[in-house]
């Protein structure tokens, strides 16, 4: 298949582009570089642009026999979206309507888009499930369910299918240690502790211990950035082969405590890592966890990496790349 990536050269967009080429796939790349990495994207064909210049995106799919799109291209730090709610909006929102847009014109009609688990806001239960309401509490979240609820209405009018995945906490690197994690400034929790134990960090903080958990730390689920890679490509193959539209979420199923990062932070680094317990951030739940039931039963999906992986291959990467792609 020849699949378009958007945001391919950013961090989980680089890895399904790495595990499409593997699996025999092509793929093209649409990025406008200002997040992602030139050397993330290897040799896969990279068109540098705006996914929302509908002029740019017709000579792509033109140039292109594209048969269906995997969407990445987004903002996505939460605190910055909350000060910044019309670049948000402009560059999720109506950057996305553009690129459908052309999509409908070019005869593309399936779409795998990165959703995510912030459009459940704090839920009613855990763990999360599809059918959990979807009550965004920042404006992250709510472009990203505006997404969804855009590619609900394309799909009526026009017959675009899509599948959207809503995910949790992404971390990890590709096994080979070739690609990662490389965001400036880094807001995620397990590089910022690798980064601490590179000596690049005097310390990490643990915001709150006094949570109604194991250990008083906020619990959250984590998925190997290479299983969520195969879980788009089989995304993908199921909507074409059933001709559907679909969402499911990808989780663990489990979670781990920060404190629980920590010490398998600890433990596969061999190095001390600093930290201090801070008071508790407003708005963040005591656990968030996922049930991936749907996506294992309908897609076959399975998780190969439990979170000694993540974080050791996520290490891997952080001693190759100590400066991450360098750029």
């Amino acid at each position: 298949m020849n699949i378009l990536v958007t945001g391919g050269a950013g961090y989980i967009g680089s890895h399904a582009v790495a595990a499409l080429c593997e699996r025999g796939h092509q793929a093209v790349v649409v990025d406008n570089l200002v997040k992602g990495h030139r050397a993330a994207v290897g040799d896969a064909k990279l068109y540098v642009g705006s996914i929302g210049d509908e002029q740019f995106m017709d000579r792509v799919f033109a140039e292109n026999k594209i048969d269906g799109v995997m969407h990445f291209a987004a903002f996505s730090l939460v605190g910055e979206s909350m000060s910044q709610p019309y670049e948000y909006y402009n560059n999720n929102v109506c950057e996305s309507m553009h690129l459908f847009h052309s999509m409908v014109k070019n005869g593309v009609n399936h779409i795998v888009f990165s959703s995510t688990a912030a459009t459940f806001g704090e839920p009613l239960e855990i763990p999360i499930s599809e059918k959990t309401p979807q009550n965004p509490i920042n404006t992250y979240g709510e472009t990203k369910l505006a997404m969804e609820k855009m590619l609900k209405w394309f799909g009526a009018a026009y017959g675009l299918n899509s599948i959207c995945l809503r995910y949790f906490n992404v971390a990890g690197a590709h096994p080979s240690g070739k690609i990662g994690e490389d965001h400036r400034p880094e807001t995620h929790l397990i590089p910022i502790v690798l980064q601490a134990a590179a000596g690049r960090r005097e310390s990490i903080s643990i915001f709150g211990d006094d949570y109604p958990t194991a250990d008083g730390s906020c619990v959250r689920d984590y998925i190997h950035v290479t299983d969520l890679a195969d879980a788009h490509i089989l995304a993908l193959e199921y909507m074409m082969r059933k001709n559907c539209s679909d969402a499911f979420n990808l989780g663990s199923g489990g979670g781990y405590s920060n404190l629980q990062i920590l010490e398998t932070a600890k433990r596969v680094t061999g190095r001390p890592i600093p930290s201090k317990i801070e008071a508790r951030r407003p708005g963040d739940p005591p656990v968030l966890i996922a049930s991936s039931d749907k996506a294992e039963r309908l897609l076959g999906w399975k998780r190969k990496y439990g979170i000694e992986e993540i974080i050791s291959t996520a290490w891997k990467w952080h001693e190759s790349h100590p400066n991450g792609y360098g750029d």
